[in-house]
């Protein structure tokens, strides 16, 4: 949205916006924000608003630790269950030193960077995303339980699916916000359910992933429900994946093609450069010891491949047309931070169309049943954090593009967090206990 500072500040004080929280995440992707009264806004675009970045996981030491947030005028958006009278606002903020240059962890200054090369080449990239998450009962104090809200499976309706109401509030909010969500359904899982959007620029569709997360819980708690993106939450159930789908235009038009009508070389080449950078990349797409209880079981990926259409790959080409071809991820969650992953997958595809990658041939087996024959021939994707960390450590790639000192601050808390799954006794408590609330 090309809004410009003045004309958010009219329609702050025509719209009875008392409040304005400016978002931003820290280097794991979970939310933060700080709260101003709307007559601080002006000043804020000016100048930002300081915050304490020693305090923020992986951004600065104590000597320091000033850090200020600049809200992005185009990403306004009004909170729809908050409060009509006094109204609150939401920003995402760009992040900077003191001295006004863009702070070099900002995930959103790195996606930025990854869009600009992509148009550089003549591209702009298009992202959308499928989030499953879990909807879990509270208790009589509002405690999230570990008792899911219904027991109905892949698009069942009600009555076995209770989570109908709650997603079509989600739906509704969303669009009031400005994002307007493609399908909504029941997923396998006992109370797992998945909302699907429509593609768009890479930056709005990290943006747009952020505000989702925050509306589900949001409106499920207020439902007097508990909302769970943890990647697996109930052993021996479905994991909650986060597709990716990516597609490159090129004058206005997508330049991936499906079956029958013959692949561009360039979206070959893209898909090729990603398919070659997916296991160091694991530990931003997967970021949690429980992220790796998906892998390889309920249509979650285990081996680096690709297909048309087949649903064990890690990369398949649904069948679609026109505008909505692209390539789908299957391999993340929705633990990541969407503004660094995105933008390494952006920049391997790249990597791949200016080499020139050629694509490896399709795998068109089902993984989950394939023999060694098969399966002995792929490269399999980690099975562990502590895997997938010692992959990111000796990655080239990695440590260009996001340079060595976020990588390694990124890194030593991952490794410290492989470190106590590894020693805690009770596995599935150590995932309640570190993810079940937090992610």
């Amino acid at each position: 949205m090309n809004t410009t500072a003045s004309e958010v500040l009219q329609f702050v004080k025509e719209n009875d916006i008392k409040f304005i929280r400016l978002s931003f995440c820290d280097i794991l992707g979970q939310k933060k924000n700080i709260a101003i009264m709307a007559d601080e806004l002006e000043q804020a675009f000016k100048n930002g608003v300081s915050f304490d970045a020693h305090a923020i996981r992986g951004f600065m030491d104590v000597t320091r630790s000033d850090l200020f947030l600049f809200p992005d005028p185009g990403t306004l958006a009004v909170l729809p269950w908050r409060p009509g009278s006094g109204r609150v606002a939401r920003f995402f903020c760009d992040i900077k030193y003191p001295d006004g240059s863009p702070f070099l962890h900002d995930g959103r200054a790195l996606l930025k960077q990854a869009a600009l090369r992509a148009a550089k080449l003549g591209y702009v990239c298009k992202i959308g995303t499928e989030c499953e998450f879990y909807l879990f009962k509270t208790d009589e104090n509002g405690n999230p339980t570990s008792i899911p809200l219904d027991n109905g499976g892949y698009l069942d309706i009600a009555p076995l699916d209770r989570g109908e109401d709650i997603r079509r509030e989600i739906c509704l909010t969303l669009e009031e916000m400005g994002i307007k969500p493609e399908t909504s359904h029941h997923e396998q899982g006992p109370g797992q359910n998945e909302i699907d959007f429509k593609f768009g620029d890479a930056l709005n569709s990290a943006d747009n992933l952020q505000t989702f997360k925050y509306v589900v819980k949001a409106i499920a708690a207020r439902g007097g429900l508990f909302a769970s993106f943890m990647p697996k939450p109930i052993i021996g159930a479905p994991g909650s994946g986060m597709h990716i789908n990516l597609s490159l235009s090129e004058g206005g038009k997508n330049i991936f093609k499906n079956l029958g009508e013959g692949h561009s070389k360039t979206a070959e080449s893209f898909i090729a450069g990603i398919l070659s950078k997916i296991p160091e990349l694991t530990v931003f797409l997967n970021p949690l010891a429980n992220s790796y209880e998906r892998f390889g079981e309920f249509e979650a990926p285990k081996y680096v491949s690709w297909s048309h259409g087949n649903r064990s790959q890690l990369i398949r080409i649904p069948a679609a047309a026109g505008p909505k071809v692209r390539m789908e991820l299957r391999s993340p969650d929705p633990a990541l931070n969407p503004y660094i992953s995105f933008a390494l997958l952006i920049e391997a595809g790249l990597d791949g169309v200016e080499c020139e990658v050629p694509l490896p041939p399709a795998v068109d087996a089902d993984l989950y049943t394939a023999g060694e024959m098969v399966t002995g021939a792929l490269t399999a994707l980690p099975d562990s954090l502590e895997k997938a960390v010692s992959l990111a450590e000796n990655s080239a790639f990695a440590g260009k593009l996001l340079g060595g000192e976020i990588l390694e601050k990124y890194l030593a808390i991952k490794k410290a967090e492989a470190a106590a799954f590894s020693a805690a006794k009770d596995k599935p408590e150590f995932y309640r206990e570190r993810y079940f609330r937090e992610i």
